[in-house]
């Protein structure tokens, strides 16, 4: 799994880093950082709930093929 932002949607509310502290992080400037972007799979479900949370729908999961 792979986790793409939309940096032009995103709101930096912190919604995700709630849901998933491990992969997402938003900073004292204000940003989101991905800090996994392929995270292993004992993250699947947080990543995701985190995705199907993101009020502007920013975050986007690309499953492995």
């Amino acid at each position: 799994m792979k986790i793409v932002v939309d940096y032009d949607l995103c709101a930096s509310n912190a919604v995700c880093m709630g849901i998933a502290p491990e992969v997402f992080e938003v900073r004292d400037d204000g940003y989101l950082y991905v800090l996994n972007e392929e995270p292993g799979p004992e993250l699947y479900d947080k990543v995701r709930m985190a995705a199907n949370n993101c009020p502007t729908g920013a975050i986007t999961l690309v499953e492995d093929q």
